[in-house]
């Protein structure tokens, strides 16, 4: 098969889908692979260090052309053009970004594979998780960064001062982005909290991250008791593949304590706190009734040397999978299934049917 590395336009987008070493593999299995000029260097990855694992190195064009084309975030609107049968396998949160994008994958019967929704035997969502655990990690960074006061913050220091902590960290959502931005937080010595719906899990949280973390349940009047405390606070609700729901009202931002910080790290499935709105690298933050909001929707691309290896590291036997069967590799594995976004003119993920309102669309792939 002929496979495509696309190099990212998206703004500050440094990750790229496949390391040199992820390449050899697809060369050894006895595939093509296209990486369009430059597409690594953002991550370290140079044009000779592709060649050398036998990649050839192609134009925009040439690379979009291929059977199995491979990106990191969704197609922006400049790339609609190069749409066509391809398989495309990328991450693609289509019910948190516009309606338009899922309408020229559809009009161009794009079979659209999102890392996002692929699922292992266990129900885990093997592809999302490196990157959810990289924006987790970063949360607590980035908002212990938008804290200080001369970046407009409250001033409040987030971490263990001689033994004393300092700073709350609200983190709403246990899966792993909530567990990770836990794990920073305390790391560092601030006094952590974390909302679930599973009071069950708190010894295996417990056991962890630490003894010091704080449960409650996320209920509405919990969290708006514990927003008006808080320093920081991370959103961390997932729905597979549907929009996040809004569990931070515009109401409980206006009564947080100017100078604290939002880092909504759902906002690539449309966000989980009710101000939110997307923003970029080159602006990542905008302040709502005092309160500075953190939004970027491509968080781990800061970090595109570590995202990148993660992220190839879960991808490859899916990717070699894809090379070697095509489309019947999905067929002979439902979780892999569970990525199919578009196919054939149809919208086959239900929750982006709902979200984007085409259910006349909605077709299931299997």
């Amino acid at each position: 098969m002929k496979i495509g590395l696309i190099k990212e336009i998206k703004d500050k987008e440094n990750r790229v889908a496949l390391t040199p070493t992820g390449v050899r593999a697809l060369v050894r299995a006895g595939h093509l692979v296209q990486v369009q000029d430059g597409a690594g260097l953002g991550s370290g990855y140079s044009n000779p260090e592709y060649i050398e694992n036998g990649a050839q190195i192609v134009s925009v064009e040439d690379a979009w052309a291929s059977d199995l084309v491979m990106k990191i975030k969704e197609p922006l609107e400049k790339e609609y053009t190069y749409l066509g049968g391809q398989i495309l396998f990328t991450y693609l949160h289509l019910a948190g970004v516009s309606k338009s994008l899922t309408e020229a994958l559809l009009a161009r019967n794009t079979t659209a594979v999102a890392y996002e929704t692929v699922e292992d035997d266990h129900r885990r969502l093997p592809l999302l998780t490196p990157m959810s655990a990289v924006a987790g990690c970063m949360a607590v960074t980035m908002g212990n960064f938008h804290l200080a006061k001369i970046n407009n913050g409250k001033g409040v220091l987030l971490g263990s001062v001689l033994g004393e902590r300092y700073g709350n960290v609200v983190i709403i959502g246990d899966g792993v982005v909530g567990q990770h931005a836990a794990r920073a937080a305390d790391g560092i010595g601030a006094n952590t909290f974390i909302a679930g719906r599973h009071p069950e899990r708190v010894p295996t949280l417990k056991r962890k991250i630490s003894e010091d973390l704080q449960f409650f349940l996320s209920q509405p009047d919990r969290i708006a008791a514990h927003l008006e405390t808080a320093d920081l606070v991370v959103g961390a609700v997932l729905l597979r593949g549907a929009r996040a729901p809004h569990v931070v009202s515009e109401e409980m931002v206006r009564r947080m304590q100017p100078g604290s910080v939002i880092v909504d790290v759902s906002i690539d499935q449309g966000g989980s706190v009710e101000t939110s709105h997307p923003t970029s690298h080159s602006k990542p933050v905008f302040e709502k009734h005092g309160v500075i909001h953190y939004c970027v929707t491509n968080m781990p691309g800061a970090y595109p040397r570590t995202s990148t290896i993660a992220l190839t590291r879960a991808t490859l036997p899916y990717v070699i999978s894809l090379a070697n069967e095509g489309i019947q590799a999905l067929h002979k594995d439902m979780g892999f299934a569970k990525g199919v976004n578009t196919y054939r003119g149809y919208v086959t993920c239900k929750p982006v049917a709902e979200a984007l309102a085409l259910m006349p669309k909605f077709k299931k792939f299997l």
